[in-house]
């Protein structure tokens, strides 16, 4: 009975995809924490774009030493072939002590044909195993009459929290999150990459946002994922204008430099050039936050568009793209820094407390005193 009970546990927690905010937290915009001027989309998520799927799987077990809080999240552009059905993409580096794999490749075609995955520093090479596993079961070719593959998947240290040398995340639990990737709400805070995640000070990981255009300027939607890990500083920390870090100082602080990981989806068809600008300016959202590029920090964003599907294999010459204007891009700029600091906001607020690897502690963020700092703004 004593092992069947622990292997319900263990499971329990790997599958954190479930409940989009964990009982007693709340987001941003539940708050009363309003960011910019533009409107969310239905569900405030990267998921408002159409298509766009996301899973995670939650490490979370033991104690002392060899205590796990970690996971995998895993982000698909959309739900179809997208080996043969590429999307166009880019990255942009704000500043390069992290690492994405596999960028090279995809700058330089300047397109994304495999899931993206999120982990932590020493997980990439198992959760890469995984992303190469699940091609090439799904596509039989691969390596023989068909290209191989390049797997994406980015990190954040999470080793405050999490036993980083066990290295807990498996290349299976990378096809998990794969394959439960789903539209839908999407969970925030501590659940997937994010299970071990820091900002600020305070306990942080996944969140996101969204923003819809006008009709006037295209009716596109602009989504934003975060793995949120950044920010030295609790008194740099500022929601909506507000010095939220110089008035909640009283808990314990574990920060670093950190790390952010910053996934911009858009269903505005845009090629590489164009989202590699995109990708840019959500640093602005990052930046309204308190956060600044430091020497230790890796803060890595990445863009794509499903506004333009790009066959694998041509059957002519060439191929149709439909590209926005550059005198039409401003308002997708704007919705990218809004859903950026906006993701970053709920990933605080949707955290919660965490023990982890030799009792360290991150605590989340007091949401009573939180809504007390944000009534006294002018």
């Amino acid at each position: 009975m004593k092992k069947l009970f622990i292997a319900v546990v263990a499971l329990v927690a790997l599958n954190a995809q479930a409940d989009p905010v964990a009982a007693g937290r709340a987001r941003a915009r539940e708050l009363g924490i309003i960011v910019g001027r533009m409107t969310p989309g239905k569900l405030n998520a990267i998921t408002d774009v159409a298509g766009v799927r996301v899973g995670h799987v939650t490490v979370s077990r033991g104690d002392g030493p060899h205590a796990a809080r970690t996971g995998v999240t895993a982000i698909l552009p959309h739900g179809g072939d997208l080996w043969n059905e590429k999307v166009p993409a880019a990255t942009w580096v704000y500043n390069g002590n992290g690492e994405m794999t596999g960028v090279l490749w995809l700058n330089t075609q300047g397109a994304l044909d495999v899931p993206l995955l999120l982990t932590n520093t020493m997980n990439i090479p198992r959760v890469a195993d995984g992303a190469v596993s699940y091609m090439l079961k799904r596509y039989p070719a691969i390596g023989k009459s068909d290209d191989v593959v390049i797997p994406v998947v980015g990190e954040c240290d999470d080793s405050t929290l999490n036993d980083a040398r066990g290295r807990h995340v498996t290349s299976e639990d990378a096809i998990l999150a794969i394959e439960s990737a789903q539209s839908g709400p999407v969970a925030e805070g501590s659940v997937g990459a994010g299970a071990g995640m820091i900002a600020y000070g305070f306990k942080a990981g996944i969140g996101t946002a969204s923003r819809v255009l006008s009709a006037q300027d295209g009716g596109w939607t602009i989504g934003v994922l975060v793995n949120a890990n950044m920010g030295c500083c609790r008194e740099n920390l500022t929601m909506a204008n507000a010095p939220v870090g110089k008035e909640i100082g009283e808990l314990p602080v574990k920060a670093s430099d950190g790390s952010i990981i910053v996934v911009v989806a858009t269903d505005a068809p845009l090629d590489h050039l164009k989202l590699q600008r995109l990708a840019s300016k959500a640093a602005m959202g990052l930046a309204r936050t308190g956060s600044t590029a430091r020497h230790g920090s890796g803060d890595i964003f990445l863009a794509f568009s499903t506004g333009n599907r790009i066959p694998h294999y041509p059957k002519g010459l060439t191929y149709a793209m439909k590209i926005v204007d550059d005198d039409h891009l401003n308002p997708l700029f704007e919705a990218a820094q809004e859903s950026t600091e906006e993701a970053i906001l709920n990933a605080l607020t949707t955290a919660t407390t965490t023990a982890g690897r030799d009792g360290n502690v991150a605590y989340a963020i007091p949401l009573d005193r939180l809504r007390e700092v944000m009534k006294k703004r002018p």
